[in-house]
C-alpha cells in the first residue's frame, strides 16, 4: 500500500530545552531528524496545544516528552492512545506534572484532539521519567543515558508503522 500524502509518521519531542530533564523531548526529536529517515516529519515543541493541529490528518505521531510518574528517572513509559484506544489512563500521562511549565499538558492535548476528531489513528507516547526540571540545568545523568533507547524505541514504532502501511 503506498502512504497517502500528507499521512507521514509524524515524531514531536515536546519540552523546553532550558528546563533540565523537560528537554529530552526536543533531544530525542533531534536525534531522530538527524537520522535524515525519508517520509518522517520530525519536529520540537514547547507547547503541548500545537499538537492538535500537528498531527491532524497523520496515521502515526510519536510523541516524546519527559514524564514524573513514579518511576526511575531515565525510566522509559511507553503509552498508546490513539483515536481507537479509550481515554489517556492516569497511570499513563495525566500525572506527568507538565502542568507546572504548561496550564494545558499533553494528555488534555489528546483528549482534546479526541473530542475534535483530530487525533491519529495511532499515537505513541514515548516518556522518559525526569529527575529535575530546573531553569538552566542540562539534562540528568539518568535522562541523558535514556536518549539513545528512546531514539530506538521511536525507530521500532516507525519500523513497525511503515510494516503496517507496505503490507
Amino acid at each position: 500500500m503506498t502512504r497517502a500524502a500528507g499521512a507521514e509518521p509524524l515524531v514531536v519531542g515536546l519540552g523546553s530545552p532550558d528546563r533540565g530533564d523537560d528537554g529530552v523531548g526536543p533531544t530525542v526529536a533531534g536525534a531522530i531528524a538527524g537520522l535524515g529517515l525519508a517520509g518522517v516529519r520530525v519536529s520540537a515543541h514547547e507547547d503541548p496545544t500545537d499538537l492538535i493541529h500537528l498531527w491532524e490528518g497523520v496515521d502515526v505521531a510519536v510523541v516524546v516528552d519527559a514524564v514524573m510518574s513514579g518511576h526511575a528517572p531515565g525510566e522509559i513509559v511507553l503509552c498508546e492512545v490513539g483515536r481507537g484506544e479509550g481515554p489517556l489512563p492516569e497511570s499513563c500521562w495525566a500525572k506527568t506534572g507538565r502542568g507546572g511549565t504548561h496550564a494545558f499538558g499533553l494528555a488534555a492535548a489528546v483528549e482534546l484532539s479526541r473530542a475534535l476528531g483530530h487525533l491519529p489513528p495511532r499515537v505513541v507516547l514515548v516518556g522518559i521519567e525526569a529527575a529535575s526540571f530546573d531553569h538552566g540545568a542540562p539534562l540528568s545523568p539518568a535522562v541523558e543515558a535514556a536518549v539513545g533507547p528512546a531514539v530506538a524505541q521511536v525507530r521500532a514504532v516507525l519500523t513497525d508503522a511503515s510494516a503496517g502501511l507496505d503490507a
